[in-house]
């Protein structure tokens, strides 16, 4: 996982550094000019513009300048706070004007243009963050650069992943400098974390010891049942209950999901009266409808069944504000997945701008796992921990995505997956498959057929040396 901190973390870690400053600063302008010389193609005959601020993302741009114009780059360092309304122009330029700490609107001198190349402009590079992106939650204050590259130093920070910030940062790299980043509590998701989580049976494994119970649709309205009943499946499940309060039978269900009746009222009683120790996880919500007695049944399950517990969509609506309450009687792991409207309803507030907080505070609040949907979402935990996935897009802003979601983290669950590295590979999984599919015209469905694809590339990587 690749650490990510706050602007204010990285101020402590960089202070809490045994070197000085000024070894800092060169280490972070040697990283830096050694990414320009990548970018330039190498350095005989090339400019570079530096636009650089006062400050220690000034510092990083004079140090990389100094560094390039002894490679023989020939460099033109332009002081930010009275910079000319044009740019001199050079085969890239370096934005190094204020990096994290900006909290006034900015406005930047016009793109620097492209030597011999009327009408275009020069590639950018940033370092540690582009100019006016704020580093914690990723707004713009005034105006930003769009990067092609951006340099970060020590770890990644939450602007360069939340939108609309990470549309200016283009490639984004993180340069080690020496800085002690290992007390960071949020971390980026990579492949390589998904392939070390996901399951992997046993030679004398059946279909009862991974087991899971999904809890959702109801009578005309089964789509979502079906998909989550199937990325269940996907998720690793070896036997998948579907039941849908007061249907009593679904001709269209996914062949190998076990149908089972449930009434339409009360049916958490029925549910908490089965032997439903056989079963790893349940998933609960997902097009159940917010009938007042289906309210009061999910009410009634979260508190009554202590198994591995995912609860989305319908479900979500169920719990309302009182989900602290509601789930202050569970011993066993809750995941909430909501989206920017079901984090309102629950929280009564918008989760605005810094997404991990909003995570963390909705996890601590309510005692559980919370996956927060978006660009970016965002998985945190109860005690603080979080992470991020940042390869999802908007493929899956259609109907139906979130329903596979849930029932991918339900399947994960009773594989044993741990539930923060469920809801995290999940997510993870969840974006690729959609990567797999055209960037328009993508159905939820698509994405079943996409998973196993996609969960066999991170079982390779894990595989590979």
């Amino acid at each position: 996982m690749i650490p990510i901190v706050t602007p204010a973390e990285m101020a402590a870690i960089d202070a809490a550094a045994p070197e000085p400053v000024e070894e800092l600063i060169e280490r972070a302008g040697s990283a830096l000019a050694r990414t320009a010389l990548g970018m330039l193609g190498g350095s005989y005959g090339r400019r570079v513009t530096v636009l650089a601020g006062k400050g220690s993302n000034g510092a990083d741009g004079r140090a990389a300048a100094r560094r390039l114009t002894l490679r023989g780059v020939r460099v033109a360092v332009v002081d930010a706070g009275n910079a000319p309304a044009s740019l001199p122009a050079a085969h890239l330029a370096v934005d190094a004007a204020y990096g994290t700490g900006l909290r006034r609107p900015y406005c930047p001198p016009a793109p620097t243009p492209l030597i011999d190349m009327p009408g275009q402009t020069a590639p950018i590079l940033a370092a540690d963050i582009p100019s006016g992106v704020d580093g914690l939650t990723g707004e713009i204050h005034g105006h930003a650069w769009a990067a092609d590259q951006t340099l970060t130093f020590g770890a990644l920070k939450p602007g360069l992943l939340l939108h609309p910030g990470t549309r200016h940062c283009g490639q984004v790299t993180v340069a080690p400098v020496g800085l002690d980043v290992s007390r960071a509590r949020t971390h980026l998701i990579t492949a390589d974390d998904v392939s070390g989580w996901l399951p992997v049976r046993p030679a004398e494994a059946h279909k009862w010891q991974t087991a899971c119970w999904v809890i959702a649709g109801s009578p005309g309205m089964t789509g979502a049942a079906h998909l989550a009943a199937t990325a269940a499946l996907r998720g690793g499940s070896g036997y998948v209950r579907l039941s849908t309060p007061g249907l009593d039978c679904d001709p269209a269900a996914p062949t190998e999901a076990v149908g089972w009746r449930l009434p339409a009222e009360n049916w958490a009683e029925v549910v908490d009266a089965d032997d439903h120790s056989r079963f790893k996880a349940m998933l609960v919500g997902p097009g159940l409808g917010r009938h007042p007695n289906t309210v009061q049944a999910v009410r009634d399950l979260a508190a009554k069944i202590q198994l591995p517990l995912v609860i989305d969509g319908d479900g979500l609506c169920a719990l309302g504000p009182d989900a602290p309450e509601v789930l202050a009687r569970r011993t066993g792991p809750t995941v909430l997945t909501p989206h920017d409207g079901e984090y309102r309803m629950l929280t009564g507030e918008a989760a605005g701008h810094d997404r991990f907080a909003a995570a963390r505070s909705l996890a601590g609040a309510a005692g559980a796992l919370v996956l927060l949907k978006g660009p970016t979402t965002v998985v945190a935990d109860p005690n603080g921990a979080a992470v991020a996935i940042a390869n999802g897009d908007a493929r899956l802003a259609t109907a139906g995505t979130g329903d596979v979601l849930a029932g991918l983290i339900c399947g994960l669950l009773s594989s044993g997956t741990e539930p923060l590295e469920a809801a995290a590979a999940a997510a993870w999984l969840h974006g690729q498959a959609a990567a797999a599919r055209p960037p328009a015209a993508m159905a939820a469905s698509d994405l079943l057929f996409a998973l196993p694809a996609a969960w066999e590339a991170a079982a390779q990587q894990k595989a590979a040396p």
